[in-house]
């Protein structure tokens, strides 16, 4: 059976500014010509189908368009909420469009519930786990506490559950869309740090034959059982230097290795190239090396020690598509110290906030105690937050 899997469409985001419902709808139709020129027989796709809980109107309207291309190519669909989507919105529906093939999976209950397919093999059971935001799902699961790990351990068991009572032989497939550790982050993913732990072990998944995950932007192999495929599109200057795909995964009759037989990452429609550069302004704009990125999006670090004139529409002459203009100028002698965004860069609104504590005691840290309620107060505001979205 030939499983494309995919993740991270974030419809409606837009990069820096510039819209790119465009290009999404290019990548959609890049998706279905897929479909047809692979001959796949399962599209996977592990959450965060749009880009916030209230999506604009032409975001609703393509994601209506690639239903029903995938409908009409007469393919099934399994598709997840994510972190970003709301799982009531995206789920409205679900029973009527799975007649047409597409399975959305964003109701926790449905965990055990797999969708079943069938090769020449025998019968493939495909699992969706919607994002599980702990607080709101642990008792529902039966969670031990409410954490990443737990919640999922608590949704594995109920997939492991369901498995059992299969036939000997049947393949099994999850999605899920969660930080699982070993995978590398990039900047325009959203903290689902809880109690200050975002990242669970990949052991969490043992037991199934394939994992398709969505989350991380970057496409990266944990496992051979254990993927992300990432996002189509680059979301932030973090990821200039992935290559944007989908993975392949043709699955075998399984055997003590598993059913993976191949896995081949496809590559994705590239709207505009990526580049990030450095230097005074001066060099930026004569050096001959920077020509092929005349045409990209253009993030540029400048380092001259006081800030030249007009530097974006001088920069914009060279480079018509720069969005972000960083500065971070070169420091002589005992001038060592970062700027304010530098020291922020790659650092979680937790860790922030212990650096200002810190800060105002004159360098004491938090001890135990006062941590937990610091990372209390910020999950408060993010199941609040997830409260709300889910109430309106």
């Amino acid at each position: 059976m030939r499983l494309l899997h995919t993740s991270d469409w974030h419809l409606g985001r837009s990069f820096h500014r510039v819209g790119l419902l465009d290009a999404q709808a290019a990548f959609l139709e890049h998706l279905v010509a897929t479909v047809h020129e692979h001959r796949v027989d399962a599209v996977l796709v592990a959450g965060d189908v749009y880009d916030r809980a209230v999506p604009p109107l032409p975001a609703v309207e393509l994601f209506d368009t690639a239903l029903h291309r995938l409908a009409d190519a007469g393919v099934p669909t399994v598709m997840i909420s994510g972190n970003h989507d709301s799982a009531r919105r995206l789920g409205v529906g679900a029973g009527l469009i799975e007649r047409a093939g597409i399975h959305l999976r964003t109701d926790p209950a449905g965990i055990g519930t797999p969708v079943v397919l069938t090769d020449a093999h025998g019968e493939v059971a495909l699992y969706g786990l919607p994002y599980l935001e702990p607080a709101l799902v642990r008792d529902q699961l039966g969670a031990v506490k409410a954490g990443h790990e737990a919640v999922l351990t608590a949704a594995m068991d109920r997939v492991r559950a369901d498995l059992a009572r299969r036939p000997a032989g049947t393949r099994s497939v999850v999605l899920a869309h969660a930080f699982v550790a070993g995978g590398a982050p990039s900047d325009s993913e959203r903290d689902i740090t809880v109690g200050g732990v975002a990242a669970v072990p990949a052991g969490i998944f043992d037991g199934v034959d394939y994992v398709a995950l969505g989350h991380l932007h970057g496409s990266q192999t944990l496992t051979p059982r254990v993927r992300y495929s990432g996002s189509p599109l680059a979301y932030s200057f973090s990821e200039a230097d992935h290559r944007k795909t989908m993975w392949l995964i043709d699955l075998g009759p399984g055997g003590p290795d598993g059913a993976v037989d191949s896995a081949e990452r496809l590559d994705c429609p590239v709207p505009r190239p990526l580049a990030r550069i450095r230097g005074r302004l001066d060099d930026l704009l004569d050096d001959p090396a920077l020509t092929p990125h005349e045409q990209s999006w253009v993030e540029a670090t400048l380092t001259d020690p006081v800030r030249p004139a007009e530097p974006m529409a001088r920069l914009t002459a060279r480079f018509p598509h720069t969005l972000n203009l960083v500065f971070d100028p070169e420091r002589t002698g005992t001038d060592t110290g970062a700027s304010y965004a530098q020291r922020l860069r790659d650092r979680t609104d937790q860790q922030i906030a212990e650096d200002f504590v810190a800060h105002v005691r004159g360098g004491a840290t938090l001890d135990g105690p006062e941590r937990t309620v610091l990372y209390g107060a910020f999950d408060d505001v993010r199941v609040d937050t997830a409260e709300r979205e889910v109430g309106r």
